[in-house]
């Protein structure tokens, strides 16, 4: 039976400006994939990365590329062989992924052997700002069981404060983005265990990440800049206690459960997480938060509109997406 294949660029507005060390953005960028085979359609989404040297239009050129191979039935095992890792294999094999469980009405958790998807605690992310508008926002989030907060190397002990102040309760993960050096980190982790942080996630630029070999860290450290398929776990184990597993960097769930099942050999802790994206990136991501001890899955929280029948999200817990979203 004959496949089509069509992907286009889809920008969700967001509420409110998203801000991290490195930049901030008003508009989630996504990538909509579908594969239609017969009366079944598959669906995916990627958010390309300028962090990984990825445009919209370079990751639609890079699913183009492949469409002969795609129509022509390419299966993920294929695809794996065809593409690298990054957004374009990503929105490709999530959306195989689903055509599949839509074709054989065999769920994808079915198809993996895991128990039925359940409510997930995730992190509501405090974006980088001033002390006290973090502050502000941290206080309405007061009853969430995790926060995410975005700092740079402008005094985030004074930002961490602020929201610790003014949410006493939640755990607390600290997310530099790559924008601190060493000698920051040495500096500021004291500061950071009296606040009562769970997870320092990647403070040091990927570059840098040899500096960690043999350092002291007062509180758990997560790769994620540094860690994108399971190649690089094994350096990972060496600097960090946990990785950071993203779908657009694994280039899809294929990877992303080999890269989780190497993790666990690897005796690194799991975490997930997310771009600012829709439901339908997040839904496969879900599949992943049921192994995890840390999930970030907040990033449709932040779009003014979302798909029909997504995930939800109330106070800190996310529910997966209603039956026939995805998968």
């Amino acid at each position: 039976m004959l496949r089509h294949l069509s992907a286009i660029h889809a920008p969700f507005h967001l509420k409110r400006p998203f801000r991290i060390s490195r930049g901030i953005k008003s508009v989630a960028d996504t990538i909509f994939v579908e594969i239609r085979e017969g009366k079944n359609i598959g669906r995916g989404e990627s958010v390309p990365y300028s962090r990984y040297n990825e445009t919209i239009e370079g990751v639609l050129a890079q699913i183009e590329s492949i469409r002969g191979e795609i129509e022509a039935g390419a299966d993920r095992a294929y695809l794996m062989e065809i593409m690298p890792p990054g957004a374009a294999r990503n929105a490709l094999d999530c959306a195989l992924w689903d055509l599949e469980a839509k074709q054989t009405g065999v769920s994808v958790i079915e198809r993996i052997g895991w128990d039925s998807l359940k409510p997930i605690s995730t992190a509501i992310t405090v974006s980088l700002d001033t002390p006290e508008n973090m502050a502000k926002v941290a206080r309405q989030l007061s009853d969430v069981p995790l926060l995410k907060v975005k700092v740079d190397a402008c005094d985030p002990i004074a930002a961490v404060r602020s929201v610790r102040e003014a949410a006493p309760n939640p755990r607390i993960i600290v997310d530099p983005n790559e924008s601190w050096s060493i000698e920051q980190l040495a500096l500021w982790q004291s500061g950071l265990l009296e606040l009562r942080v769970d997870l320092l996630e990647q403070p040091l630029p990927a570059e840098n990440d040899a500096q960690l070999e043999g350092f002291d860290a007062l509180i758990p450290l997560a790769a994620d800049e540094s860690g994108h398929v399971a190649d690089d776990l094994a350096q990972l184990a060496r600097r960090y206690d946990y990785v950071n597993i993203k779908l657009d960097k694994t280039g899809g769930l294929t990877t992303a459960l080999a890269m989780l099942e190497a993790a666990e050999r690897e005796g690194l802790g799991l975490m997930v997480g997310c771009m600012v994206s829709s439901s339908l990136s997040i839904a496969p991501a879900l599949i992943l938060a049921q192994r995890c001890a840390f999930v970030d899955l907040d990033g449709p929280t932040w779009l003014m509109e979302d798909f029909k029948n997504g995930v939800k999200e109330s106070r800190g817990i996310m529910t997966p997406p209603e039956p026939g979203f995805w998968g």
